[in-house]
């Protein structure tokens, strides 16, 4: 089972890793916070102060059109947000 499955890279989690030092990453949503922290340091060889975890429910959506009523669904997800100790650092486009 992987735990971590993206990092998510928006402006807002960008902005949080240069002046916070926090990193955002999708992941599995039966991981709990200890199984996240190990899983980001094995990863990435850093060391963590803090995990904070967000789940997003699903998301359903309906409209109406000409060829009648049309559903939509966004799956949900758990968000982890790591925050690394001062000096350390995680470069996600190292490897591209």
């Amino acid at each position: 089972m992987s735990i971590l499955i993206k990092p998510i890279i928006t402006e807002k989690a960008t902005n949080h890793s240069e002046v916070f030092n926090r990193y955002t990453f999708v992941v599995d949503k039966k991981a709990n916070k200890i199984e996240i922290k190990g899983a980001v340091e094995a990863t990435y060889g850093v060391s963590i102060l803090s995990v904070k975890t967000l789940n997003y429910p699903i998301q359903r959506n309906t409209k109406f059109t000409k060829k009648g009523l049309v559903t939509g669904i966004k799956s949900g997800y758990k968000k982890a947000v790591v925050q690394l100790a001062a000096g350390e650092s995680i470069d996600f486009y190292n490897n591209l």
